[in-house]
């Protein structure tokens, strides 16, 4: 997963434009995008597009649900789960308790429609209020569904009632770098995929594409991002080269070769089980492979 588009629910066009963008996921999104009025048409349009879209490997889709403290996420599941998506974004998650209170109601909800037990995956919001940052700890591996984890900095701005998420040269504040910091943290120690936040000037493709590179330097393995212009961009910042996927090759292969050991010589230089980590987890990404 490098790029997951959002995609407002409640239009038909918008759903059908994101097809078209590249995106590794759409996030069709019932929350944040779309006015309490038009919730009920979102769900509507929502599980329309989700049923007649056409699948394939290289798009998932996803759903982000209303948080449970709006008392609209069952209504949400209730609409959606049916039409089959691949999984749901649950915002301002509070905590690991969150994802396990969706995954029993994804549980009810999968065998009433005759689909999989297990089969949608959860990524979960867990930045966005400040209970919900510091619940972070309470993320493990053992949590049902989860495919990756990421982070918010608009609404955690407001729940704090900072003017900015970012300072004059357009970086996060130190708070909000907090939260990016504990989303790898997190991600890491879940053994899933870590997603950076969006950026929201879509029209400056140079500082997004810093944005990226910074990210995917750090440990991120990709980006959300709210508008199709933005997908080529972060699709190629979150692509392993040629060149990283020939190096992780060569250390995977040195290892693999001598027996496993705790460490190997290649050109001179000498590689030891962390190299061979990191390597592993290039390869999984280069070859489409999530770690979750």
């Amino acid at each position: 997963m490098r790029s997951l588009l959002f995609v407002p629910g409640d239009s038909e066009k918008k759903l059908t434009k994101g097809l078209g963008s590249g995106a590794d996921v759409l996030i069709v999104d019932l929350e944040d995008s779309v006015a309490l009025a038009a919730k009920e048409t979102a769900r509507r349009i929502a599980a329309e597009f989700l049923a007649e879209a056409s699948r394939s490997d290289a798009q998932r889709f996803y759903v982000r649900v209303n948080d449970f403290t709006t008392g609209l996420t069952d209504d949400d599941l209730a609409s959606v789960v049916a039409a089959r998506p691949d999984g749901i974004m649950l915002p301002k998650a509070a905590g690991g308790g969150d994802v396990l209170r969706l995954a029993t109601r994804l549980r009810v909800h999968e065998a009433e429609a005759g689909i999989d037990d297990g089969a949608l995956r959860i990524i979960p919001l867990v930045t966005e209020t400040a209970a919900g940052l510091l619940a972070a700890a309470t993320y493990n591996a053992d949590l049902p569904r989860l495919a990756g984890i990421t982070w918010g900095a608009e609404d955690l701005s407001a729940d704090l009632g900072a003017r900015a998420a970012r300072d004059e040269t357009g970086r996060f504040t130190d708070v909000f770098r907090l939260a990016r910091s504990m989303t790898l943290l997190t991600a890491a120690s879940c053994q899933t995929d870590a997603i950076d936040t969006v950026f929201v000037d879509f029209r400056d493709m140079e500082a997004l594409k810093a944005e990226c590179i910074e990210a995917e330097r750090d440990g991120f393995t990709g980006k959300m991002a709210i508008h199709p212009a933005q997908v080529p961009v972060i699709n190629k910042a979150f692509t392993p080269s040629a060149e990283a996927v020939a190096e992780a090759r060569a250390i995977a292969d040195a290892f693999a070769q001598s027996g496993n050991p705790g460490v190997v010589g290649i050109g001179g230089k000498m590689y030891d089980r962390p190299h061979l980590r990191r390597a592993e987890r290039l390869l999984a990404r280069a070859s489409g492979i999530t770690l979750s």
